[in-house]
């Protein structure tokens, strides 16, 4: 397997970029997708076999559950950073090594418990993006790793991207046709 193929695995739909300009369109378009997001997610994988969901997306990267973990920690995560950002003035983040943290015991369990987060995040976190104003989504945290602030409006967007981002890792051949 090329370099290239594997970056493909890596980023089925390309690496995030921050627009120049968010529009509020963009941000309702997001919206609308993180509260559909996990039905989304649920669809693709409630008919999946265990060898499916312990399946890794590509070689040497996570299975399908450990994915599903992740997406539970990060959005978590997320959303505690908005409420941060919302309520303090530009605060440093903590950073996780998600790697580490895909790799403890819980990544190893039935995905229900993960997934049933992500809904209830996902549900609350909705109806938080929903009660923002302009004014609340260029409030900012400070990312420690990458050294800058991010606005709302920008971490909403890489959101959305990562949560499709993951559902594309779900839908690779390799996984639904058992090829890895």
């Amino acid at each position: 397997m090329t370099n290239i193929d594997i970056e493909h695995l890596k980023f089925p739909i390309g690496k995030f970029s921050v627009p120049e300009t968010i529009t509020s369109t963009q941000i309702q378009e997001s919206i609308e997708y993180l509260r559909d997001f996990p039905s989304y997610l649920a669809d693709s994988v409630n008919n999946m076999s265990e060898k499916q969901l312990d399946t890794p997306y590509r070689p040497g990267g996570w299975t399908l559950k450990q994915v599903i973990h992740h997406i539970a920690d990060s959005h978590m995560n997320a959303f505690s950073r908005f409420k941060l950002a919302l309520t303090e003035d530009n605060p440093a983040i903590k950073p996780y090594d998600e790697s580490a943290w895909a790799n403890l015991a819980d990544a190893s369990l039935g995905i229900e418990s993960s997934m049933a987060i992500i809904k209830a995040v996902h549900f609350k976190w909705v109806a938080l993006l929903e009660s923002m104003t302009d004014d609340d989504f260029q409030k900012t945290y400070f990312h420690p790793e990458k050294k800058r602030s991010q606005t709302l409006a920008e971490v909403t967007l890489m959101y959305t991207w990562h949560s499709k981002h993951h559902l594309a890792h779900v839908h690779l051949p390799s996984l639904t046709e058992g090829k890895i």
